[in-house]
């Protein structure tokens, strides 16, 4: 279990990387820029690094969170593909919520351009996140637990 939870949080890491990729490249698709690193400073008032430094920790424990529930509620999904894009909507919907509740307690940044492309970006970013650690993560079951009892 050492292993995965190791090899969880590089693949988060790695998985937050590629998502970030994607959200940096999106306005060249037309969606408007995306930073979440400066939402996360500016929202809480601390310099831009602090904002890259949650942003990837929290990569690192949505991958755990997978690793974690891939045991239990994901097992019965074959596709890593799928399971991944399941994961990266379960996130999406999460950090949406998260933000509203955040929005009463910070000062959040204001959105720039179209509310409707900056979700879709964001969809986009948090399925291809999904999909990196589900494939990272693609031991079986049955391999967790051999390795967790050995």
């Amino acid at each position: 279990m050492k292993n995965l939870f190791i090899k969880a949080i590089l693949g988060g890491i790695l998985a937050t990387a590629v998502m970030t990729s994607v959200m940096f490249i999106a306005p060249m698709m037309g969606i408007p820029k995306m930073n979440p690193a400066a939402m996360l400073s500016g929202m809480i008032g601390v310099p831009s690094i602090v904002g890259w430094l949650m942003h990837f920790m929290i990569g690192a424990i949505f991958a755990i969170v997978y690793a974690l529930i891939n045991l239990n509620v994901l097992e019965k999904i074959n596709n890593k593909i799928i399971k991944g894009a399941i994961f990266g909507l379960a996130i999406f919907v999460f950090t949406q919520i998260t933000m509203i509740m955040m929005g009463f307690i910070f000062n959040m940044p204001k959105m720039s351009g179209s509310i409707l492309l900056t979700m879709i970006g964001s969809i986009l970013g948090h399925v291809v996140y999904g999909i990196v650690v589900a494939l990272i993560l693609k031991e079986s079951r049955e391999h967790l637990l051999q390795t967790a009892l050995s």
